[in-house]
């Protein structure tokens, strides 16, 4: 089980944490060449052991972001701990920056709306109106800004566009809601303190960002449930307004769910009242339309009711518009 393990660690080490963050890099590496480590994190379940969520957690409980001398010190002193609380976490990336690449098709979607996120986590992307929008061009340059109603928001999402700006638009939230198999409450320190944690070391704004947005959720707090999103689904639906547009989001999440419940979850959404935005991996699902290369694909796709919209950077952080739909300019 530790040459599991290693390899993970190493896989994530030269491929994954390069250019986005030196200690983490530094930290997976050490992992690879260190049995001790290995067979502590041996212990962990396979679906906890990722590397981002193993150094979130060491995180939590008190890991210094230093070099890996210091951080395998605390691993070894506090091994049972880490075992423990990798178990009952998961990978919760509440990454509002998403929204960014997201906009594009909730512009495309008649107001007013109800928001209902699977795998919502604290829910800080169950807030696109609260939010402002840079849109710039590989020179850097502005190329459309939305802000909300009330002028400039805390949080400010920046985003390269590539190719045609579609028309955007703010949208008219009157809803917001959520399921997670465990929701974080931005009004807990702890839980601000776990998606801080997730942030990787090296990642500027970030943090910033995150917290920024925790502030505005905690100020006019979501529904969020706690539980399984198949079993849970109808159930929230129905508590929507129903003179609002349901929209489903799945930004990210589908990835975590095996693949039986993910095609039923899929088949249940498409069965309701109701549109669905999701951004995924393009060989994770076989919806899409049209059919694409996950080969030749660029990054996500961020897709309408499995209509192909946009290739997009897993965060956000840039985005590419891929349909033929009425746009701002050429």
């Amino acid at each position: 089980m530790t040459d599991a393990v290693q390899l993970r660690y190493a896989r994530f080490a030269a491929e994954e944490a390069p250019g986005r963050s030196a200690l983490y890099e530094e930290w997976a590496r050490g992992v690879a060449g260190d049995a001790a480590v290995q067979a502590v994190l041996s212990r962990i379940p396979e679906n906890r052991r990722q590397p981002p969520l193993v150094f979130a957690v060491t995180r939590l409980l008190g890991a210094p972001l230093g070099g890996y001398p210091r951080w395998r010190d605390f691993v070894l002193r506090h091994a049972d701990d880490i075992v423990a609380e990798c178990t009952v976490r998961s990978l919760q990336t509440n990454e509002p920056l998403r929204l960014a690449a997201l906009l594009a098709v909730l512009s495309e979607i008649d107001g007013p709306v109800a928001l209902l996120e699977l795998g919502a986590a604290a829910g800080l992307c169950l807030y696109p109106d609260r939010y402002s929008y840079r849109f710039v061009g590989d020179d850097g340059r502005v190329r459309a800004a939305l802000d909300p109603s009330s002028g400039e928001s805390p949080v400010v999402l920046t985003s390269r566009v590539t190719g045609p700006l579609p028309s955007l638009r703010m949208p008219e939230v009157v809803w917001r809601a959520g399921i997670d198999l465990a929701p974080l409450d931005v009004a807990e320190e702890r839980d601000r303190r776990w998606l801080r944690g997730l942030v990787w070391p090296g990642e500027a704004g970030r943090e910033e960002r995150i917290e920024a947005a925790a502030t505005i959720a905690a100020a006019d707090p979501p529904l969020l449930i706690a539980g399984d999103a198949l079993a849970q689904l109808d159930a929230l639906a129905a508590r929507a307004p129903r003179d609002a547009t349901l929209v489903v989001t799945t930004p990210g999440v589908l990835v975590h769910i095996p693949r039986a419940h993910r095609l039923a979850l899929i088949e249940r959404i498409s069965q309701m009242s109701a549109r669905w935005i999701t951004i995924d991996p393009p060989g994770l699902l076989d919806v899409w339309t049209p059919p694409i290369d996950p080969a030749a694909w660029p990054g996500f796709v961020v897709a309408l009711d499995g209509r192909v919209r946009a290739a997009a950077d897993p965060l956000g952080r840039w985005w590419e518009w891929r349909t033929a739909s009425a746009t701002q300019e050429s």
